[in-house]
């Protein structure tokens, strides 16, 4: 009994919030006992309403602010709190800016154990909304109606959303045009529960700089009633029109594309530029979604690496090319790897579509390719690594580390795992410089940062 939490469920409280979550939910301590609010902001005092109480945390629902925060600005769409795309929207964006970078703070004290790293203020952007270059948006059927939205959070219940706020709005026209297209001809929305209807999801994605825009229907199975009069409706009413395709999953997951995307009008990619350099784009490439943020990014990037002509430079998870190739602009030989053989092919072509001859792209894994090159004799002065948010593997970090590089340049979308991977090269004898935190998801709880490592 002497364990029993003294809160219950539905109960009414009130409490200072002492912190933000990595979630962005504020924290109220009672006793010691942390309650979790969304909305809240550090400094305020709020009442709230228990409505989850556990062994060791409960979750709140925000009532009332009684003291509130001079961060605070008004919500531009509640609905964006409901689906989770814009949960710091009750920030303004310099709070916002700090709270990331505390963010990264913490994880490399927490998690990385580092006790004076220099984290350097966040490179916010000029405008926070209307930043996003893609959308992937589900199509469900709701009241006997197709509709496109967006899930309500921690649930697939469809909530139906005209203006994201945070795209591009030439995007969310597009994704509305296509809506009402689909409407016309009468073609089913996916049904999760029965694995039945045709269209899944809508993705659309448009060139920052071109203005190239590139719808692609993610549909259940490959034949779509009224196909052609339906690519040709997009094709004559999406402004700015370059591709339309039809990606095919077929399977039941929470994966949005799968395996067999067919172009069925124009070309299989868009082009768009980033820091003066053409990139094509297909359906599949991973692309960052905010162009110029990214260009700040991978600039930081770049500057970071201070690279003289005479480098070779591994870039490791590669995609499209979109770091290596603007390396190359500064290195004596460049060399990439991805998995994703599609990802590669699409590197080699934007390789040729620049110009640029000192750059190797191949498929496969650092564990797979350190050791050939390594046997061919070719050495690394710097390591630039871009890894999904699940960070580095083990393999890899012990590959690199074998490689023994000047200097390692760690982009991240996570700094949890960016801090993780820092202590084990910290350990292996490189010193940190300093974490470069970057904007590129104002709304959000996400930040963008860029580590420099040198040999010690």
């Amino acid at each position: 009994m002497a364990n029993k939490v003294p809160f219950k469920k539905n109960d009414t409280f009130t409490g200072t919030v002492e912190d933000i979550t990595s979630q962005g939910q504020g924290v109220v301590k009672l006793d010691h006992y942390p309650f979790f609010i969304e909305g809240a902001i550090t400094g305020e005092v709020v009442k709230f309403k228990a409505m989850k109480v556990g062994k060791t945390y409960g979750f709140g629902r925000l009532l009332e602010i009684i003291e509130e925060s001079p961060e605070r600005v008004e919500m531009t769409d509640a609905i964006g709190r409901q689906i989770g795309t814009m949960t710091l929207q009750h920030m303004s964006y310099d709070a916002q800016l700090a709270y990331k970078e505390q963010q990264v703070k913490s994880a490399y004290e927490r998690i990385g154990h580092f006790e004076d790293a220099e984290i350097r203020p966040v490179l916010g952007m000029e405008n926070p909304w209307e930043y996003r270059n893609k959308a992937q948006i589900p199509v469900r059927e709701i009241n006997g109606q197709l509709e496109t939205g967006f899930f309500r959070r921690n649930s697939h219940d469809l909530v139906p959303v005209e203006n994201f706020f945070i795209q591009h709005k030439e995007i969310d026209e597009a994704i509305l045009i296509v809506r009402d297209i689909l409407r016309r001809f009468h073609v089913p929305a996916y049904n999760e529960k029965n694995h039945t209807g045709i269209i899944r999801h809508v993705v659309v994605r448009r060139g920052h700089y071109s203005g190239q825009v590139m719808v692609t229907l993610v549909t259940n199975k490959r034949k779509m009633p009224n196909e052609e009069i339906i690519v040709d409706a997009i094709a004559e009413e999406v402004p700015n029109i370059a591709s339309i395709v039809q990606n095919v999953q077929t399977k039941r997951t929470n994966v949005i594309l799968g395996r067999q995307s067919l172009v069925l009008w124009g070309q299989p990619y868009i082009e768009d530029s980033m820091l003066g350099l053409t990139f094509r784009i297909s359906s599949k490439s991973f692309y960052q979604v905010n162009t110029p943020q990214a260009e700040v990014l991978y600039k930081t990037a770049i500057d970071a690496a201070d690279l003289q002509g005479n480098e070779t430079v591994l870039d490791a998870y590669s995609g499209i090319g979109t770091i290596g190739l603007s390396l190359a602009q500064h290195a004596k030989q460049v060399y990439g790897m991805d998995i994703v053989d599609e990802a590669v092919e699409m590197a080699k072509q934007n390789a040729k579509l620049n110009g640029i001859k000192n750059a190797a792209f191949e498929v496969g894994s650092a564990e797979e390719w350190l050791p050939k090159w390594n046997e061919a004799g070719i050495n690394f002065d710097v390591i630039v690594v871009d890894p999904p948010r699940k960070g580095l593997d083990q393999v890899f970090v012990d590959a690199v580390i074998e490689q023994q590089p000047e200097k390692i340049v760690y982009v991240s979308c996570n700094p949890a795992t960016q801090a993780r991977d820092a202590r084990l090269f910290a350990d292996a004898g490189y010193d940190l410089q300093f974490v470069q935190p970057v904007d590129l998801f104002g709304q959000t709880t996400h930040v963008e940062a860029v580590a420099l490592f040198t040999k010690a």
